[in-house]
């Protein structure tokens, strides 16, 4: 089974880790923050924001996986604030259509960096 480490060229540079890996036809995606290209927060304090550039990184990881998002099949969501979860769901759906993948949503206290409020990460099967 062929192994390949996913790094992107539209994401910001992951440190310590890996965007994602390619292990046969399956893609495992590491939690997205809303960071740019560059590393900066996008959004401080707007989860609206935030939320639309992860899945934009999800996406682009994805691409450059050789997917999209039509391939997710399994996304775990991290939120910092239930008050967000409406929200949350209003911006996944513009990215994901029928059939949608299976997901789990945690509420969290906090998250690696404390003005983040949403992390995604998700699994993907290509044919």
């Amino acid at each position: 089974m062929t192994r390949e480490v996913i790094r992107p060229p539209n994401v910001h540079p992951a440190t310590g880790y890996s965007h994602a890996w390619k292990v046969g036809n399956t893609i495992y995606v590491a939690g997205q923050v809303a960071v740019d290209r560059e590393g900066r927060l996008v959004g401080p304090g707007d989860f609206e924001a935030q939320a639309v550039q992860v899945f934009e990184n999800l996406k682009a990881v994805l691409e450059a996986a050789g997917a999209g998002l039509e391939h997710v099949v399994k996304t775990t969501v991290f939120l910092t604030h239930f008050a967000h979860r409406d929200k949350f769901r209003e911006v996944r759906a513009r990215y994901f259509k029928e059939p949608f993948p299976a997901s789990t949503l945690v509420f969290v206290e906090s998250l690696a960096q404390p003005d983040w409020l949403i992390e995604v990460e998700a699994i993907a099967v290509v044919d």
